[in-house]
């Protein structure tokens, strides 16, 4: 087996990884990841190798529910898929007649790596994992300015909390790597090019992309009718899978959208999973009318629709490119407006934008959203003190950023 490149101390260069033992590929199965946000951020990684391999057959082997993020897009050739659950032996067996001579595997699991082992491609690259690295023939050692995310104890929260100063000043945890986790090739975009480019593609970041068709944008209008006039359109997307400690205050939501709606005479767009549809409709609530929750006969205003749990992912995207803005959480639909081109405004709380944000690293047209607090970020689901993170950003900030970005958004078109 090929020996993995050794680390460099400098992220500020660009390394491309060499297996001289690796053949150029005809067939590529490429493993993708399980979380709409990752998938986004492997768009950049899959671009690169399209480019490299223009002849190649590109398969993207996704959960079923991810399948539709893929209908269309450049980099691929076919989409397969499994379900949660599926057995992979039963999976491999499915993918041993399709006779990929390459898989490339972007998740880090044990089982992404069995698929592909029992599968019989000859050919299997990924990270080095512990228990699975015999399953792969050409393993990658952690990239250049790779930083994991490990979570905070309760201890560890609370520790850094007691060390910061009146003054204001504290102790980070990332004190002692600040030049790695505020440098661009922290982000995880790069972990899955610099798999990518294991195969020859470039290793230099692009945009995360995605795109919807004209067609598309014109049925979600009609089938919500949103019609097509002079107010601008922005979203609002209140939820997060992973846990409340990425949740900005919903009351908090609230007094933003109000503000911005007086400020624009805009119209709001309520979006979400079904999982969000509770707190969805709660805030629907809030910002409706008080004679309009009277009437509920009556459509929802036109200032407000609340479509949270009531979209497939195609048209969730059709309705992320419609918004000039989409003021979230740190989610999947955040990643997936980004790569649509539509500008967001994020609350950052217990992750970091330096390795997890949306778009490009450094793009100007986002506004990310972060309190300075000694904990942040815990990578917790759940904050085990009082959530300062998040109550550090306020509503008037937040209001200006969308209004920053509105302007912006509008001078562009």
């Amino acid at each position: 087996m090929a020996g993995a490149p050794m680390p460099d101390s400098s992220p500020s260069i660009i390394h491309r990884p060499s297996f001289p033992s690796l053949r150029p590929p005809g067939r590529i199965l490429v493993r993708g990841l399980n979380w709409l946000g990752d998938a986004v951020m492997s768009t950049p990684a899959l671009l690169r190798l399209r480019e490299h391999f223009p002849q190649a057959h590109i398969t993207l082997l996704t959960d079923e529910k991810l399948a539709d993020l893929w209908r269309e897009h450049a980099s691929l050739d076919a989409v397969l898929t499994f379900v949660p659950g599926e057995n992979p032996w039963s999976l491999a067996g499915r993918l041993r007649p399709k006779t990929f001579d390459t898989a490339l595997v972007l998740p880090n699991s044990i089982r992404s790596a069995l698929e592909v082992w029992w599968a019989r491609i000859p050919q299997r690259i990924g990270y080095v994992s512990p228990w699975r690295d015999w399953l792969l023939t050409h393993r990658l050692a952690p990239r250049p300015g790779y930083v994991p995310m490990g979570k905070l104890s309760t201890k560890e929260v609370k520790r850094l909390v007691r060390m910061s100063t009146p003054a204001g000043n504290h102790v980070s945890r990332f004190s002692f790597h600040a030049s790695r986790i505020t440098h661009q090739a922290s982000h995880h975009i790069h972990q899955y090019l610099h798999l990518a480019a294991a195969l020859g593609s470039d290793p230099a970041p692009l945009s995360p992309h995605l795109a919807v068709t004209s067609d598309e944008l014109q049925i979600v209008r009609s089938k919500f009718s949103l019609g097509i006039g002079t107010r601008p359109i922005l979203g609002l997307n209140p939820g997060a899978e992973y846990g409340p400690a990425k949740r900005w205050p919903a009351e908090r939501f609230i007094e933003a959208a109000l503000s911005l709606q007086k400020r624009t005479n805009c119209v709001w767009l309520l979006l979400g999973g079904q999982s969000d549809a509770p707190l969805a409709n709660a805030i629907c609530s809030a910002l409706r009318p008080p004679d309009a929750v009277l009437r509920s006969s009556e459509p929802a205003p036109r200032a407000l629709h609340n479509l949270a749990g009531k979209t497939s992912l195609r048209e969730l995207m059709a309705l992320l490119k419609t918004c000039r803005v989409l003021l979230t959480n740190d989610s999947g639909p955040m990643h997936v407006a980004a790569a649509l081109g539509t500008p967001v405004v994020v609350p950052f709380g217990s992750t970091s934008p330096e390795l997890t944000g949306p778009g490009l690293p450094g793009e100007r047209v986002h506004h990310l959203l972060k309190s300075e607090v000694p904990c942040s970020p815990c990578f917790r689901r759940v904050c085990p003190i009082d959530l300062r993170c998040m109550a550090g950003i306020t509503v008037e900030r937040v209001v200006e950023a969308v209004l920053q970005a509105l302007d912006v958004h509008s001078s562009s078109h």
